[in-house]
C-alpha cells in the first residue's frame, strides 16, 4: 500500500513539473514574439523624417555603417538581437571595444534610444578621431554619459546620465528610466553642442571657445593630445563590460 501511494505522489510531482516546464517554455516563446512584434515598427523612418533629411544609422538587421574602433574585422561584442543593437558582455571569446561609425560627421542632429543594465556604464562619443596611435575613442571624443541607475557614480554631478562627462553636471536634473527605453538627442552646429536626455536639456558646450580649452587643461584629458580638439569626427558607442541596448539611431546633417 505504501509503495502504491508513493508511486502515485511521484507521478503527480512529475506531471506538475512537466506542466511548469511547458508554461515556462510558452512564456519564453511569447516574450520573444512580443519583443519581435514591438521592434517591428522600430528602426524605420517616417515620410516626414525622410523629407526633413533624416537617415537611419542602424537598420535593425545588421551592423552596416559601423565597425569596432581600430579593428574593423574583429568578431566583436556588438550584435543585433530582435532589432536591437546589443553589447554582449557575457561571451568572453568576443573582442571588446567601442562601436564607431564608418563616416565622420560635423554639423548634425542625432537621436537614439537606449537601455542599460542597472550597474552599467556606457556613453556616446562625438568628434572621434579614429587613428592608429589613438587606441580608444574616449581619448579624442567628448562623451555624452550613459549610466545605469544602480551604478556607484550615478549621483556624482559630473558623471550623471546625459551630462558632458567629467566637465559639467546636468543643466537640468533628469533621471534614467531604469529597465525602460531612454531617449537621447545630440545636436552639434559649428562646434556648439547640445545634449538632451528624455526631452530635457542636460548639457551645452562650445568646442571652439577658450573656456573649453581651459576645461580640458584642468582634467586628466589634457594628457591626450587629440582630445576635444576638433568639431567633426565619427560617432562611437561605448562598451564598458555591461550590457547595453540601442535602437532607432537616426541622424540628419544640418
Amino acid at each position: 500500500m505504501y509503495k502504491k501511494i508513493t508511486g502515485y505522489f511521484l507521478a503527480l510531482l512529475l506531471l506538475a513539473s512537466c506542466k511548469n516546464e511547458s508554461k515556462k517554455e510558452g512564456a519564453d516563446t511569447w516574450r520573444t514574439k512580443k519583443i519581435a512584434l514591438e521592434n517591428a515598427v522600430q528602426n524605420q523612418l517616417l515620410e516626414v523624417e525622410k523629407n526633413q533629411g533624416w537617415e537611419l544609422l542602424f537598420d535593425g538587421e545588421s551592423l552596416d555603417g559601423w565597425h569596432l574602433y581600430n579593428d574593423p574585422d574583429a568578431d566583436s561584442v556588438w550584435e543585433v538581437v530582435d532589432g536591437e543593437l546589443h553589447s554582449n558582455a557575457n561571451d568572453e571569446s568576443l573582442v571588446p571595444g567601442d562601436l564607431v561609425t564608418d563616416q565622420p560627421y560635423e554639423n548634425y542632429e542625432l537621436t537614439l534610444e537606449w537601455k542599460i543594465a542597472g550597474n552599467g556604464n556606457s556613453g556616446i562619443f562625438i568628434n572621434v578621431q579614429e587613428l592608429p596611435d589613438v587606441p580608444t575613442a574616449w581619448q579624442s571624443g567628448p562623451e555624452y554619459q550613459i549610466l545605469g541607475a544602480d551604478h556607484m557614480d550615478y549621483d556624482l554631478p559630473e558623471k550623471r546620465p546625459g551630462c558632458l562627462y567629467v566637465f559639467q553636471p546636468q543643466k537640468s536634473k533628469v533621471e534614467v528610466r531604469q529597465g525602460q527605453w531612454n531617449r537621447t538627442r545630440i545636436k552639434q552646429m559649428d562646434g556648439k553642442v547640445e545634449f538632451y536626455l528624455n526631452g530635457v536639456l542636460t548639457g551645452e558646450e562650445d568646442f571652439n571657445s577658450p573656456e573649453w580649452k581651459n576645461q580640458i587643461a584642468e582634467t586628466h584629458f589634457s594628457k591626450y593630445p587629440e582630445f576635444g580638439k576638433t568639431t567633426a569626427g565619427k560617432i562611437a558607442l561605448q562598451y564598458w563590460y555591461f550590457e547595453t541596448w540601442f535602437r532607432n539611431i537616426k541622424i540628419r546633417e544640418l
